[in-house]
């Protein structure tokens, strides 16, 4: 496995609006390295083929050059395109259902923390 680069530490694409950060989840790193026995683990795991097991991150402008199916379909990502928002951290109605019934718990935990650094950083820094 790679590292990230400093682009992809930059890259707006892996910056998902909830506060996940797309760069860590091994369906973008297995499409990044062309690892396809990874895509086919992680396919095993998700119920989907190895070609649908591909993703580039869930902020790409649309449409999309490969998105994950799950995150194709994200309510939290349909809201903030609707809102003209690029994350989370802009709306006032944080947290909402969309993130407390986030299907990972660990998820909900990441974004729970996230978001306040990401609205703290911004004041600091605008």
């Amino acid at each position: 496995m790679e590292e990230w680069s400093e682009q992809e530490v930059r890259n707006r694409d892996l910056m998902a609006p909830c506060g996940l950060y797309c760069g860590a989840c091994g369906i973008y790193i297995a499409t990044r390295d062309g690892n396809e026995k990874f895509k086919a683990v992680l396919g095993n795991l998700y119920g989907t083929k190895p070609e649908e097991t591909e993703c580039y991150g869930c902020m790409q402008t649309d449409p999309p050059k490969k998105m994950y199916g799950f995150c194709k379909t994200c309510t939290i990502r349909d809201c903030i395109k609707s809102k003209g928002f690029y994350s989370c951290h802009q709306c006032q109605e944080w947290p909402c259902d969309r993130i407390n019934n986030f299907i990972v718990a660990t998820g909900v935990r990441v974004m729970k923390r996230a978001i306040p650094v990401w609205r703290a950083k911004v004041a600091e820094h605008g």
